[in-house]
């Protein structure tokens, strides 16, 4: 049974075809492409805000500069929030391109690569977002058994530069992670038993 291109698989779960299948391809080509340059600039954002926050006290006549490389974790949270805004926006490019040209065969190869570059990048962010977490809140609230001070009543204005690059990361992490699946469907489309293969892929 069949309504407007939409067939109904025997579990009742709507298969998209022909036109539909069209205009379903070109609304997940504008999610991805969103997500991509949104991860690019909250990349960006994420990197310069904890790449660049530092701050000077004095603590009984010595001064202390409280700076990204003291932490870290913070360090990894930089690095790999470029890492991703730098490949986010090569494969944002790729999009477009993707886009203006209409119909772009989507090989299995790119597929892959696509497809790996996605699942690194994700896990990548999320281990960056959980491990800079984990040192905020160690210096949000210390740890008194280790005798670890709250740094962050030392420092405020680094730490709270800090969380908001952590709040850019961690949304750069979610779209990371979305990104991932879009590509793993994509991916996984090709293997569809051959069938499609007069729709364009990208």
């Amino acid at each position: 049974m069949s309504y407007a291109g939409i067939g109904i698989s025997p579990g009742n779960v709507p298969v998209y075809h022909g036109s539909n299948l069209k205009v379903f391809d070109k609304r997940v080509r504008v999610v991805e492409l969103v997500l991509r340059f949104v991860i690019c600039g909250l990349g960006v954002l994420a990197a310069v805000l904890v790449g660049t926050d530092t701050e000077v006290r004095t603590i009984f006549a010595i001064r202390k500069r409280a700076k990204f490389t003291d932490m870290k974790a913070l360090v990894f949270l930089v690095v790999a929030n470029a890492v991703a805004a730098a490949y986010s926006l090569v494969q944002g490019l790729r999009c477009v391109v993707c886009m203006l040209r209409g119909k772009v065969l989507f090989s299995k190869p790119l597929a892959w690569i696509i497809f790996s570059g996605d699942q690194i990048m994700a896990y990548v962010t999320v281990a960056a977002v959980a491990s800079a977490a984990q040192s905020a809140v160690f210096g949000k609230l210390g740890q008194p058994e280790l005798q670890w001070m709250k740094i962050c009543d030392l420092y405020k204005k680094f730490c709270n530069q800090v969380g908001e690059g952590l709040a850019s990361a961690v949304v750069v992490s979610l779209s990371m992670v979305v990104l991932s699946c879009i590509s793993a469907s994509s991916l996984f489309r090709l293997y569809n038993g051959g069938k499609n293969k007069s729709n364009s892929r990208w």
